[in-house]
């Protein structure tokens, strides 16, 4: 029999006000994660820094324990693309990368945000692949209209990355973000305009280009969790829970001012 296709949900505008406070808690996680990031700095005291941070606003972590990952906070630290389990031997040096990704339960609803922050000075090409991962996200972010393509959000991301010599993961993508921390569809940040399901208003989905210096190849390490770069080139990562609306895309992860 052919499989059912999927089904995405479209969230009423008070769901899309609840997503925007869990995600206001990530944001606010994430601040304080940022602001302890030095060298000397273990990935294990980001991670603890992280759960306080999150209990304190009341939200429940989203990744501790889904699908059995062991901590709060995911790093991906240089090479990392996704899922780096946090560890007291995994100390930051100057003119690494780490990203760092968190989720948060809130009143039943989810948000997801990350982004990669530069440990004092880096390399220029390393700069560059920050800058550019960052721009690939506002460029598929502005995409996000009713009437358009998920290839068209994925195509923006693409083109952007190969422009400027850079590879795009294909192994991990973006998704639909809402009483579940994954639901569908999958938001791949490749793609051809006009392809795949067509975007509606009351998608929220969650968009995060994970883009490499090298070859977009990976593996999974030995934990069964930490997937990194084949060639152990450098990878950077960003995310933004974005909800579809009559007016454009609404950043529900965005910082308030």
């Amino acid at each position: 029999m052919p499989s059912k296709p999927e089904m995405i949900t479209l969230k009423s505008s008070a769901e899309i006000e609840l997503m925007r406070e869990a995600n206001q808690i990530v944001v606010e996680v994430l601040d304080e994660v940022e602001k302890a990031m030095a060298p000397g700095v273990s990935t294990a005291e980001l991670d603890r820094i992280a759960e306080a941070a999150c209990r304190k606003r009341k939200g429940i972590p989203a990744f501790k324990g889904l699908y059995g990952f062991p901590k709060s906070l995911v790093v991906e630290l240089n090479e990392v693309v996704v899922h780096g389990i946090p560890s007291e031997k995994v100390v930051l040096k100057e003119g690494d990368i780490c990203g760092i990704d968190f989720g948060v339960c809130w009143k039943g609803y989810y948000g997801d945000h990350a982004r990669t922050i530069r440990i004092g000075k880096v390399e220029p090409r390393i700069d560059q692949l920050v800058t550019v991962t960052r721009e690939c996200l506002y460029l598929g972010i502005e995409q996000m209209v009713p009437g358009k393509y998920l290839g068209d959000i994925g195509h923006a991301i693409q083109t952007h990355a190969e422009a400027a010599g850079f590879s795009v993961v294909r192994d991990f993508v973006g998704h639909g973000i809402g009483r579940k921390p994954h639901e569908p569809p999958q938001v791949a940040n490749y793609g051809r305009p006009g392809m795949g399901v067509k975007l509606k208003e009351g998608m929220v989905l969650a968009l995060e280009p994970m883009i490499c210096l090298g070859g977009h190849e990976i593996e999974v390490l030995k934990d069964g969790w930490t997937a990194v770069t084949k060639d152990r080139r450098w990878s950077a990562h960003f995310e933004h829970s974005v909800a579809i609306t009559k007016n454009g895309p609404d950043i529900l992860s965005s910082r308030k001012e």
